[in-house]
């Protein structure tokens, strides 16, 4: 399957679900970790006693990190697991932290993060009738709702029907299965990290896209919806 390289270059007009990536793709995540450094710079500073805390932050996400294509029931809590064991600390700190501020504290920051054109690019695909289907590695449904987007479909790797991520395709076959499409050149997943987003898209054989990240600031999405509404 052929890599797409650039917006200018996509075809819309047999295109029947776009599926997107989250982090890094519909928000610029950069913007997000500034936002997010003040804050957590704030609130230990008060606490030092907890400042622990960070290292939970940091072990939790370099697990997650290193266990790209890992599959195995249960994925949910076992992203806990992995830096509790880590650490040697009780799993059930370590969810409450990583609930608090990586899960549930950065939402009210993600609206003012989203890239521009992307509520656009949302609308366009709704009026050309094309699905919208978001595949993310954590879970973004909350995601979607702090960032006032719609989707047709959810899907994260650590849902218990999936449990596996990128970028075995498991996800993705799910996701044509749900749409009941058989023709994979009808779908276009867009990502921002071709190791695991580009990967997982040519394992699961449909057509991809990586977005440059200095265009997605300007005019990336901006594009993309102006193509959607002109050659669908």
């Amino acid at each position: 399957m052929n890599k797409l390289i650039s917006v200018n270059c996509t075809p819309f007009r047999n295109v029947k679900l776009v599926v997107f990536d989250v982090d890094g793709t519909l928000y610029d995540q950069s913007k997000l970790r500034k936002k997010m450094l003040k804050s957590l710079i704030g609130y230990y500073f008060l606490r030092p006693w907890k400042i622990k805390d960070l290292l939970i932050i940091h072990q939790f996400r370099l697990e997650r990190e290193t266990k790209a294509g890992f599959e195995a029931p249960n994925l949910n809590d076992k992203q806990y697991e992995w830096c509790a064991d880590k650490l040697k600390l009780p799993i059930e700190r370590v969810r409450s932290v990583i609930d608090k501020w990586i899960f549930n504290f950065p939402n009210k920051y993600l609206e003012a993060c989203v890239y521009p054109g992307v509520k656009e690019t949302f609308d366009s695909l709704n009026k050309q009738n094309i699905k919208k289907a978001i595949y993310s590695d954590y879970d973004a449904n909350e995601k979607l709702v702090s960032m006032n987007l719609d989707a047709d479909l959810i899907v994260s790797s650590t849902d218990l029907n999936i449990n596996a991520m990128k970028p075995i395709p498991k996800a993705i076959n799910y996701i044509l299965d749900e749409f009941k499409i058989a023709d994979k050149s009808t779908v276009l997943f867009i990502g921002d990290r071709d190791e695991l987003d580009g990967a997982c898209a040519r394992n699961a054989g449909i057509p991809y896209l990586i977005i440059n990240k200095n265009e997605a600031k300007n005019n990336f999405y901006k594009i993309l919806s102006k193509k959607i509404l002109n050659e669908s």
